[in-house]
């Protein structure tokens, strides 16, 4: 139940003026992680194979199929599609308890009031992505969005990131993704993006940086008063 072997690139800081912010949305924007971690959990128990939570957490950011496979390991062909409709079944049971972050729309709002193009960069699948969009409640604030239709493979591999970036109508040099798991600083540092990393989503700061991230903050709010969105 090993992760993918994906080396990070080396932590790298915004080389040209920032136009575009990339954001995550599960566990950056909305506190969603630990309901994805328990959908999860139900789904494995569901098909006869119990994995412990602390692993489906470490997992949760990965594109479906490489989850699938790390926590699965050789199961996952057998029982990996069926776990993964569970999985979309039980979290939307959940979705009332979807809540955003504190500082969520702020930091959107001021990254639209400076200027900047904000693209939401998440593979979720359309109506996941319907009611995450609905909690957020900033789509006037958008330049644009990403979801699962748009890439065959998601983070860690960097598709997401790059249709992210032709959507902004910005190259990697001027755009700065905003993300809470390992894989968002890997994608977007194999895209050439720099990372700010978030610990709301229960990853902690050294491997967020290990990971690439140039900076951590706890959280949106932190981040918000820490790092103003600066075109200089």
């Amino acid at each position: 139940m090993s992760a993918p072997d994906d080396t990070a690139p080396a932590a790298r800081k915004p080389t040209a003026a920032i136009e575009a912010v990339l954001f995550d949305v599960d566990g950056t924007l909305v506190d969603s992680n630990y309901l994805h971690v328990d959908a999860w959990a139900r789904a494995f128990e569901q098909v006869g194979e119990p994995v412990d939570t602390w692993r489906i957490h470490r997992a949760i950011g990965l594109d479906s199929q490489k989850l699938l496979e790390t926590l699965l390991g050789d199961r996952a062909e057998a029982v990996g599609d069926d776990a993964s409709e569970l999985h979309s079944s039980n979290y939307k049971k959940l979705w009332p308890r979807l809540r955003r972050f504190d500082g969520a729309q702020a930091i959107i709002r001021r990254a639209h009031e400076s200027g900047l193009r904000v693209v939401l960069a998440t593979s979720a699948p359309e109506e996941e992505l319907d009611e995450l969009r609905r909690v957020l409640d900033i789509d006037n604030l958008l330049f644009a969005v990403t979801n699962a239709d748009d890439v065959e493979t998601a983070k860690p591999e960097p598709d997401i990131i790059a249709v992210a970036l032709e959507k902004a109508k910005t190259d990697a040099a001027s755009a700065l993704m905003v993300g809470d798991a390992t894989w968002d600083a890997v994608a977007a540092g194999k895209a050439g993006v720099a990372t700010v990393g978030l610990r709301s989503g229960g990853t902690g700061e050294a491997e967020l940086r290990d990971a690439g991230a140039f900076a951590v903050y706890d959280d949106v709010t932190a981040m918000l008063e820490g790092f103003p969105f600066d075109r200089r």
